[in-house]
């Protein structure tokens, strides 16, 4: 039997005799249930708006702990890069060039690849760098006094050797379209630090969008609120942006938006996101007249900085001021970043099927000296301590030739990918790849380790960041994952 405690006199005591189980929760059971209503009022009030709470769905959030870095930049290589050509030296590889591939190395699961495979070794020219002495080739030259800033994985893990299913799960966590990609995640976890700028910019290749689309960069089951934002090539990355001169004044806008955002609310389904969304949106768009002109504007820059970034060159002019329009955004508190380096035709793209060295002398020549200036930059601005740098494909080259040229073929067991910055300890290689490069063999780093890792440096605990789905907790690592603390400062 429950006897509650008689704490003071008078008739709202509760009685001194002895109360049943069933008479205390009858008793008190409004009262709990009063709790639960507020919860669930507190929550609904936002979810007409698609929000947590009843706030901004894009508002800053605290992290779950003090994070190493505050922003992302993903500078993503479409078409899969050959860690042997660039990053992974392997001399066995290279005595056995010409030969089939030994038995003892088993079979390889690629996409193209006939049956006895010849070993193609690598034709580049390698040399150690900075005082770690990482290995790279001649084909990243602008990377070379630069390799004491970043973290090395040589032996990074997809499940697919095809090109959307690998894009899907490098920006997902999964081989299949519709799930939240990376950069939604990390603005669901933390909103933004600008809300005049959105949380989450893309940018892709003038040609065109890498395989597998607009879902690599989609919020799936999330709120659409955390979608990324395409900018597009050219001087014009945000089409509209100013306002008809003379049609509108700013006060106009703002009464004709919040009538739309009013007749929009009305009877809609509070689960309804896209609407939410859509709302957001305007709301955004009109924010953003005032601060995304400046932050797109390059005309500021010095001379010294655009040579920098290769503005000067046309081979490097596009890469270069789309790693430039990164920094920018960053500096001014934009969260995540995907920089994308191949779309559209095969020719455009890192996917060396003919010619590895053709490919690559083409790809780095259009890269490397961007992707170094954005490192020098972010260093010399005090910026790189909190921003995280990530360079990769959605997979690697096989070790064997494609048809008999001097091309590679996917490989998916093993390849490279390299973070710099925030939390990263710099000058450091993590994991290793076989005698010839085809499996990852020390440390396997699958793309759910990946993922926890770059979680961590941003203060989010991968098992933590959830989102109820289907009647489950969703996450992006899914039921694997661990931090790769290899690669921690």
């Amino acid at each position: 039997m429950f006897r509650p405690t008689r704490r003071c006199p008078g008739p709202a005591s509760l009685p001194s005799a002895p109360v049943g189980r069933r008479d205390f929760l009858r008793t008190t059971g409004a009262g709990f249930g009063m709790l639960a209503l507020s919860d669930l009022l507190r929550r609904g009030a936002g979810a007409s708006d698609g929000t947590r709470g009843g706030a901004n769905p894009l508002a800053e959030r605290p992290p779950h702990f003090t994070p190493k870095a505050k922003r992302c930049i993903f500078l993503f290589m479409v078409g899969g890069p050959s860690h042997l050509d660039l990053y992974d030296p392997k001399p066995e590889l290279d005595r056995l060039h010409g030969r089939p591939l030994p038995p003892s190395f088993g079979k390889i699961h690629s996409q193209f690849l006939e049956s006895d495979p010849i070993c193609l070794g690598s034709s580049r020219r390698w040399g150690k760098y900075g005082e770690s002495g990482m290995d790279m080739s001649d084909l990243v030259p602008h990377m070379h006094p630069l390799a004491d800033e970043i973290a090395m994985i040589r032996s990074c893990r997809v499940d697919s050797v095809i090109h959307a299913p690998a894009h899907y799960q490098m920006n997902c966590g999964r081989v299949f379209m519709g799930y939240p990609s990376l950069g939604s995640w990390v603005s669901y976890g933390l909103g933004t630090e600008n809300e005049n700028l959105p949380a989450y910019v893309v940018m892709s290749q003038p040609e065109g969008t890498p395989e597998g689309g607009a879902p690599c960069w989609g919020a799936g089951f999330l709120p659409a609120a955390y979608q990324g934002t395409l900018f597009r090539p050219g001087p014009s990355p945000i089409l509209d942006l100013e306002p008809a001169t003379g049609e509108f004044s700013r006060g106009q806008q703002r009464r004709t938006l919040d009538l739309l955002r009013d007749m929009n609310r009305e009877g809609t389904d509070p689960e309804d996101t896209e609407l939410s969304a859509r709302i957001a949106s305007y709301e955004l768009a009109f924010r953003m007249q005032a601060e995304a002109p400046e932050a797109v504007d390059l005309s500021a820059e010095t001379e010294e900085t655009r040579r920098l970034y290769g503005l000067d060159d046309p081979r490097t002019e596009d890469y270069g001021t789309r790693c430039l329009l990164a920094r920018r955004l960053v500096e001014r508190g934009v969260r995540f970043v995907q920089v994308y380096s191949g779309g559209g035709p095969v020719a455009m793209q890192w996917d060396a099927h003919d010619d590895v060295n053709e490919n690559h002398e083409k790809m780095c020549g259009l890269t490397d000296k961007p992707v170094a200036a954005l490192l020098t930059d972010l260093r010399r601005r005090g910026m790189l301590d909190e921003t995280l740098v990530i360079w990769g494909g959605e997979f690697g080259r096989t070790p064997v030739s494609q048809g008999g040229s001097r091309g590679r073929d996917h490989n998916a067991t093993g390849f490279s990918m390299w973070m710099a910055g925030g939390g990263v300890k710099g000058g450091t290689v993590l994991g290793s790849t076989d005698e010839i490069g085809l499996d990852a063999v020390e440390e396997p780093a699958h793309i759910n380790d990946l993922h926890a890792t770059i979680l961590h440096l941003m203060g989010l605990e991968h098992m933590g960041l959830t989102y109820l789905h289907g009647g489950r907790d969703e996450r992006l690592t899914d039921v694997g994952g661990r931090v790769l603390s290899g690669l921690l400062a």
